[in-house]
């Protein structure tokens, strides 16, 4: 804390100033906070469990282990140089730019659609057209097609302007893209010429600025009903018509070339989602002013962009101004940490299950369960107090609440060897071959999607593996979940006060209820389907009252990005919901005291329960940013930066101010506030 900080004035400096004053971001990282410390012990702890020896380990944990070794093994990673990728660049994935005499070779029987499809089949890299099978928002019970605008080499549309802020970024990719280009040639033993390498390079950036445009703002993404539009691929086929190259772009042998890997096939007549009809529109003449040549040296670069980081030092290196342009970072995390956290995130069950086993109390489950049963209650007693909502509504609201389903700690399924093996039997790696493990991972993944097609959606899947410093909510589910990861100090301990139980665990558990009920959220059922509840007032009554923390967050201004300004619509969802949560965390704790009594307060410290519940939920955000990473956060974070969640969500809540004596119109405490719930 900064006790000299008067906690009315700015509550964020008064909890988390002393924090500010100690803490200097490491060389390695974008930004450092309450959560990176959380997330760097947990990273330690699978360092540990995956370096342990095999002591009878099932199939899938030795798996895991193998993987974890093949990306700690430099030597070999650095003995194979480039080798791994470009044996990957062959045929359909050659690579112009690295290759000589490619458009005669490759260029007269080339497709768009044959590379790009053969790119998201095998390794479910989706570059110009995003294809992807995902839950039907309006029937969460089936898998369908969907069809949407591309993500893109910068971190987002507005960064391809490559002016102001953006200028070093756009260069430095630039730099980047012909870096690569020139190892890759160099590897193969074939000559530089480096104007060509710039000229090839140079309508790769031309052609994603123009890709980049044809991209509607997130801003104008927000509302899910808009963005859902249902036909078959026919339909596709007459609405979006592509030519490439003089060839007609063919959407069925498109589909049919993904789909082919898992041995599925589709009719004219198969539903499709397409969630971006106007970026398909604007598509069609951009390609027309490109040759092959160029949008094959785009496609590849894309798929060529994601793999350098696991390649040999050199390829590394090329990164280190893109690196530093986006994240502000000068040196590469430790590799130990890379490993452990690219094993998580590939074999999250294997993983979880050795978390688990090493370092989560069982016991936090109970306490949690009860903790989110208390919290749903103040949900629904808060939702009937609501002068803003009418009887129709709120009755679909509470139902809406009462059915989302929670997940706590770990799926039991990681604890069972053979349901562990069963789900990674078709992998096996090698512990030389990093490279080649990788791209295993890749295919396995995007199988498993793609198979999804025809296969039931399975409500009870957990969406999150358990070794993860977060919690989430899915509106296609309507599920929560805690993962083990978080339940431990600041956020939760069973030993420490309740008030700072509530005040953070808490306010993470009613945070994730809300996001229900957030601009999102409050668009599905209670079975997870997209379809309108509301009453027509109440749905306008809902618009006036978020336009008020549209414009409140809107308004604050961040000096580490240089002065811009949050957007108040791309973080609206998660302003709703730090907002409810903490309203719902607060009068949850009220009623705890109120039947179990107080908890002792914390010796030393002069503050009472109440206090410290608001304490502990402005110390969970405690951070500080690096001035490139708070310009890339600015354009891609939905969230507002942990300063602003404490300041925006107590600001807007009088119990705060009761609770630390603010006077009204005092920075804390101003006259107008904003709640939805």
């Amino acid at each position: 804390m900064d006790q000299a900080a008067d906690p009315c004035n700015n509550f964020y400096q008064y909890a988390c100033g002393g924090w500010l004053k100690k803490h200097v971001i490491p060389e390695t990282s974008s930004r450092y906070s309450t959560f990176d410390i959380l997330r760097d012990e947990l990273e330690v702890i699978l360092k540990d469990v995956l370096e342990k020896p095999d002591n009878g380990d099932p199939d899938a944990i030795k798996k895991a282990k193998t993987l974890y070794k093949s990306c700690t093994n430099q030597t070999a990673i650095e003995s194979k140089g480039g080798k791994p990728l470009i044996s990957m660049l062959t045929g359909v994935l050659d690579w112009p730019v690295a290759t000589d005499n490619w458009d005669e070779n490759y260029g007269k029987n080339w497709t768009l659609e044959t590379v790009i499809a053969t790119l998201t089949a095998r390794f479910g890299k989706r570059v110009i057209i995003d294809f992807f099978v995902g839950t039907d928002d309006k029937n969460s019970n089936v898998y369908i097609i969907h069809i949407d605008q591309p993500s893109l080499g910068l971190p987002s549309r507005d960064y391809f302007e490559c002016t102001g802020a953006y200028k070093e970024a756009c260069d430095a990719y630039s730099l980047f893209m012909s870096n690569v280009a020139t190892l890759v040639r160099k590897d193969k033993g074939l000559t530089v010429n480096h104007s060509q390498i710039e000229d090839d390079m140079n309508m790769v950036l031309e052609f994603e600025k123009e890709l980049a445009n044809a991209t509607t703002k997130s801003v104008d993404r927000t509302d899910p009903n808009q963005l859902y539009h249902k036909m078959t691929l026919q339909n596709v086929t007459m609405n979006f018509p592509i030519t490439v190259d003089a060839k007609q772009f063919n959407w069925k042998k498109f589909t049919n070339k993904i789909l082919s890997t898992v041995h599925l096939n589709v009719t004219e007549n198969e539903p499709v989602v397409v969630y971006a009809p106007e970026y398909l529109w604007k598509l069609a003449p951009i390609l027309n002013k490109y040759k092959p040549r160029h949008l094959q040296n785009y496609v590849i670069w894309r798929q060529v962009m994601d793999l350098v980081g696991s390649l040999s030092s050199a390829y590394k290196e090329t990164r280190a101004a893109f690196r530093k342009a986006l994240y502000g970072t000068t040196s590469e995390n430790a590799v130990w940490r890379k490993c452990a956290n690219y094993v998580n995130s590939n074999m999250d069950k294997a993983v979880g299950r050795l978390y688990v086993d090493d370092a989560f109390a069982g016991e936090s489950k109970k306490m949690v369960e009860e903790l989110i049963e208390q919290i749903r209650e103040v949900f629904v007693q808060n939702l009937h107090e609501l002068s803003w909502m009418d009887e129709e509504t709120k009755k679909k609201a509470e139902e809406k609440a009462r059915a989302i389903r929670q997940r706590i700690g770990y799926p039991p399924d990681i604890k069972d060897n053979a349901k562990l093996n069963a789900e990674y039997k078709m992998l096996n790696f090698s512990i030389d071959e990093y490279f080649t493990n990788i791209l295993k991972n890749m295919q396995l993944g995007q199988k498993k999607n793609l198979k999804k097609l025809r296969q039931k959606v399975n409500k009870e899947v957990w969406i999150s593996g358990a070794a993860v410093v977060n919690a989430f909510y899915s509106s296609s589910r309507n599920q929560i979940v805690f993962p083990a990861g978080i339940l431990q100090p600041p956020f939760f301990e069973k030993g420490q006060p309740s008030a700072l139980n509530f005040g953070a665990i808490g306010m993470v558990i009613g945070h994730e209820i809300t996001h229900g009920f957030d601009d999102n959220g409050r668009n599905f059922d209670k079975e997870g389907n997209l379809m309108d509840w509301w009453t027509k007032q109440s749905a306008r009554n809902f618009k006036d009252l978020s336009q008020c923390m549209v414009y409140e967050y809107g308004n604050f201004s961040w000096d580490l990005a240089g002065g811009q300004h949050l957007s108040g619509i791309n973080t609206l969802g998660e302003n709703i919901a730090d907002n409810g949560g903490i309203r719902q965390a607060y009068r949850a704790y009220q009623l705890h005291v109120k039947k179990s009594g107080k908890d002792s307060l914390l010796p030393g410290i002069d503050l009472n329960d109440n206090q410290l519940f608001f304490l502990n939920f402005a110390q969970v955000w405690c951070g500080i940013y690096r001035p490139e990473y708070a310009v890339n956060s600015i354009k891609t974070d939905v969230h507002s930066p942990g300063k602003f969640r404490v300041l925006g969500s107590l600001q807007n809540f009088e119990e705060f101010s009761n609770a630390f004596h603010c006077t009204k119109n005092e920075y804390m405490n101003p006259e107008k506030k904003c709640r939805v719930w």
